[in-house]
């Protein structure tokens, strides 16, 4: 399956408005954002738990990256509540499952296959502080090395927000609106710039809150076993 697979284009979609998939374990389902590939698959997705739903132990042959957008997000590691940001490295396992019910944005075999940092943060612990060179924005950072950077950002109300992307980006709305091109994003709208673009946006009267990731689209590759 190829899902907006084209990564030199621009992407934007409204995933609150996307019907939600069944996966193949009951009680789990999706609104795919890009993939490539079936089960077994490069892919960005919101994934939604139903309240005692789980999926079957597995590794992450690829690497796993998820932020925790509602509820409780539980595995044999722990409880990771909402506003938790994970990173689980390829070859990493785990047995998913929620309680109560929970959402997260996920991210699959999109991991430098060097990098083999497990990572936590709990966001709502940690104050953004703002950024020296971009008026209008504060930075909490997730995780950085050479291939990637992970933060989320706030922006104050109404900024114009600029940002050069020459690794490419990815926006996830987690609160508030911003207006990218003609189009306004609520939350769970979902931006993605290729490689060589610039960010242009406005954010909304009540300002928002963006996770971002830049420069993971250098060079993109799909899932070579299972």
């Amino acid at each position: 399956m190829d899902l907006n697979a084209d990564f030199e284009q621009p992407v934007a979609v409204h995933a609150g408005e996307l019907e939600w998939r069944a996966s193949p374990m009951p009680g789990v389902s999706r609104r795919m954002l890009d993939r490539i590939g079936d089960e077994v698959a490069r892919a960005t997705s919101i994934v939604r738990y139903d309240a005692g739903s789980a999926f079957s132990a597995h590794t992450h042959g690829g690497g796993e990256e998820f932020f925790v957008l509602e509820g409780v997000f539980q595995d044999e590691h722990g409880d990771y509540p909402a506003g938790t940001y994970v990173r689980n490295p390829p070859g990493s396992s785990h047995t998913p499952a929620s309680k109560d019910g929970c959402v997260i944005f996920v991210k699959l075999w999109q991991f430098d296959p060097a990098d083999k940092s497990h990572v936590i943060v709990d966001t709502n612990k940690a104050a953004p502080v703002p950024h020296r060179d971009r008026p209008g924005v504060c930075v909490l950072p997730l995780f950085a090395d050479d291939h990637e950077d992970v933060r989320v950002e706030h922006w104050e109300p109404d900024s114009e927000v600029g940002l050069d992307v020459a690794g490419g980006a990815e926006l996830l709305v987690l609160d508030g609106s911003l207006r990218h091109g003609d189009e306004i994003f609520g939350r769970n709208g979902w931006i993605r710039l290729p490689v060589g673009a610039r960010l242009q946006a406005v954010a909304g009267a009540q300002g928002a809150r963006v996770l971002v990731k830049t420069g993971h689209l250098r060079e993109v590759t799909a899932p070579t076993g299972g």
